[in-house]
């Protein structure tokens, strides 16, 4: 037996936390399965190769096993999350699960979790113990956690000591292994975990029960090697690994065949995209053009990082056609000393020319980004130089946070010196420069004719259709239900901060805008 066997053999494991014998056990397999985030040793990976499974099939002795049965999953956090979400309901449903909406109906609960920020992992544990009182009801519900927030010691330590009642933890490495991880929780008597450290597979062939019919989203690839000092992302879903092109324009090449309209290329530093391949130069912008050969009439990429963002990526989206012309960029500061404390390998200047770049070569591009406020030793002319910036660019969104440390990242160690008071202020300011900057944007719509792919129904009114420009404008409009689904003429007749409204056209009378 080779050591990922031996390793394999031993991903499972029961504990009794109460039990002596099962806590000193349980140490052992801990420390030899789940490590804490070392910056050190994270630095060092990726000196395997990356390997690569194209033959995932439920194992035959697993068929069955949710004959009768129904499934909840409840979802935090990002698209990547969203889309394991749909990998897991694949999988389940190929047991024989069947997907349910209610809690208190389903057989098997998964809480599939984020661990970006901590209020997010306050949700999680709220919710864990909001369901306490089912699974006391209902001894034979399994309830999981799973995601991002299963990759850190400290929650799955919290977990065995504080909520026994939890029945599976797997992380973000292990979603191919649900069947195992089920099965042993049905046999099992105590909290059943499965968390690897080790990572670096790509498996292929996942089933997917993907949400609606119009947009969706494809992985193209797994983790990230920056590093940002207040980012436990590497940690929790590991290096950067690629998934190989020929692989995901057979997707996409598939999801035309179905219909879909859209597809958002996903990564957590999607740009990276192609950077780990030994034996071809291939990066995103070769993916995107070879992408936009394919009859889909949208495709979007999220999320990218400044420092990966080439000429080549640029001189693709300019061909324009079925790429849109919105990116997202986050910059998080535009201070180059907080730039440099947070690792994000880029300048305020650098950044700035990167637009410049983007904006000759695609004028009518809709820049959006991600900033974070009162980072420790955050001072008033650095968050004052973060205000310039973003009127220098004139970001059309912007999605702004208070800094959050995120235990065992290098942040976290920092002195966070900077009063709430100060980061609720700041944060105030930014927010306020950001709507002016959504209106102004918003306001040269009024009068046009756009293209909108329509989702559905407005959230708040049956009678409203809702769906999206090419540079991700949301539009409220009425027209008949059989335009859902459809990429319609919408013309403009009211503008607001985050939000345009109008009126369906007939095609005769369309002068297109993007």
């Amino acid at each position: 037996m080779n050591e990922e066997q031996r390793l394999q053999s031993q991903q499972v494991k029961t504990v009794d936390p109460s039990d002596k014998k099962s806590e000193k056990d349980y140490s052992k397999y801990f420390q030899r399965v789940f490590m804490p985030p070392s910056m050190k040793d994270a630095k060092r990976r990726g000196k395997e190769a990356v390997k690569y499974h194209e033959d995932f099939s439920i194992p035959e002795e697993f068929l069955g096993m949710g004959k009768g049965r129904k499934f909840y999953i409840r979802t935090y956090g990002c698209q990547m999350n969203e889309h394991d979400t749909e990998v897991m309901a694949g999988i389940l449903m190929q047991l024989g699960y069947e997907p349910t909406d209610q809690p208190e109906d389903a057989n098997v609960i998964l809480l599939n979790t984020c661990a970006i920020r901590e209020n997010a992992e306050n949700k999680v544990f709220g919710e864990i113990g909001h369901l306490k009182p089912l699974k006391m009801e209902k001894p034979d519900l399994l309830l999981g956690v799973c995601g991002c927030m299963s990759q850190e010691e400290s929650v799955v330590n919290k977990l065995l000591k504080q909520y026994q009642y939890v029945d599976m933890v797997f992380g973000t490495h292990n979603i191919h292994r649900l069947p195992h991880i089920l099965n042993e929780a049905y046999m099992a008597k105590e909290m059943v975990v499965e968390v690897w450290s080790k990572e670096g597979d790509v498996v292929e062939n996942l089933p997917k029960v993907r949400q609606g019919k119009i947009k969706a989203w494809v992985n193209i690839m797994y983790g990230c090697d920056k590093f940002c000092t207040y980012c436990i992302v590497p940690y929790t879903r590991g290096k950067e690994r690629s998934r190989r092109p020929e692989d995901i324009i057979q997707e996409v090449r598939q999801l035309a065949a179905q219909g879909y309209k859209e597809i958002t290329l996903l990564g957590q530093n999607v740009n990276a995209y192609g950077k780990d391949f030994t034996d071809m130069e291939y990066g995103l912008g070769d993916l995107m053009d070879d992408l936009r050969k394919i009859d889909i009439p949208r495709i979007r990429f999220t999320t990218s990082h400044p420092r990966d963002f080439d000429d080549h990526l640029i001189e693709v989206l300019a061909k324009k056609g079925n790429l849109m012309e919105h990116i997202h960029l986050p910059v998080q500061s535009g201070s180059s000393e907080i730039l440099k404390i947070m690792a994000r390998k880029y300048t305020r200047e650098q950044y700035l020319e990167l637009v410049r770049k983007i904006k000759k070569a695609i004028p009518d591009v809709a820049l959006t980004t991600d900033i974070i406020v009162g980072f420790p030793n955050e001072t008033e002319e650095q968050f004052e130089e973060t205000l310039s910036l973003v009127r220098e660019v004139g970001f059309e969104s912007a999605y702004t946070f208070i800094y959050s440390p995120r235990e065992g990242t290098p942040a976290a160690k920092m002195k966070d010196n900077v009063p709430m008071e100060v980061k609720k202020e700041r944060l105030q300011r930014l927010n306020e420069l950001v709507n002016e900057l959504s209106a102004k944007a918003m306001k040269k719509y009024e009068g046009k004719i756009v293209e909108v792919l329509v989702e559905g129904e407005s959230k708040n009114n049956p009678d409203v259709l809702a769906g999206y420009t090419r540079r991700n404008k949301l539009v409220n409009f009425k027209g008949p239900k059989s335009a859902i689904g459809q990429i319609v003429k919408v013309k403009i007749t009211e503008a607001k901060t985050w939000t345009l409204n109008g009126e369906m056209v007939v095609e005769r009378e369309a002068v297109e805008v993007k």
